[in-house]
């Protein structure tokens, strides 16, 4: 049941990082809605502890904020699958479960991000005709692997001159 307990502060961190609490009082009500899930789930239980969190962990090593955005929806899918089977006819859960789906909806590029890197671990790199396409766009991949290295160098470089450190 370690899947609940974090599941405040992941929900805090997701609505903050893409400004979707209008008021104080709306995240006073959603904690206290994942409050009433957490007693649903037990997630006092001691097993929780065990192996440490499942997502705060993961979180901290995504820091650009379209990263964050690649992460967090994968994450937010996961918990409306878990609330998939969790009774809808209590407020709390309709409540949770709306605020997710609106999240989702405003990280849709990154659930499309997930769907491609899904779609890359299926690629059957031992197929010949796989080969074939992969070596025809090599230079244009290496290309476009150079524009991006170049772009994070010349910030670096552009910085470094504005510093006066």
């Amino acid at each position: 049941m370690a899947f609940q307990t974090y599941s405040l502060f992941v929900l805090s961190i997701i609505m903050i990082s893409f400004g979707h609490v209008e008021n104080r009082l709306h995240l006073l009500q959603l904690q206290n809605d994942i409050d009433k899930l957490k007693a649903d789930f037990n997630s006092s239980h001691s097993d929780v502890a065990d192996g440490g969190p499942i997502f705060t962990e993961k979180l901290s090593s995504w820091t650009e904020r379209n990263e964050k955005r690649i992460i967090l929806s994968q994450i937010i899918s996961m918990y409306l699958k878990m609330l998939e089977n969790t009774d809808r006819s209590k407020a709390h859960v309709r409540n949770i479960s709306e605020e997710l789906h609106t999240l989702k909806e405003s990280l849709s590029d990154g659930s499309k991000k997930i769907e491609d890197l899904k779609d890359l671990t299926k690629l059957q790199m031992s197929d010949l005709k796989i080969q074939r396409k992969a070596v025809n766009e090599l230079f244009i991949v290496l290309q476009k692997l150079g524009d991006t290295s170049s772009s994070h160098k010349r910030k670096r470089r552009q910085f470094q001159r504005l510093c006066k450190c």
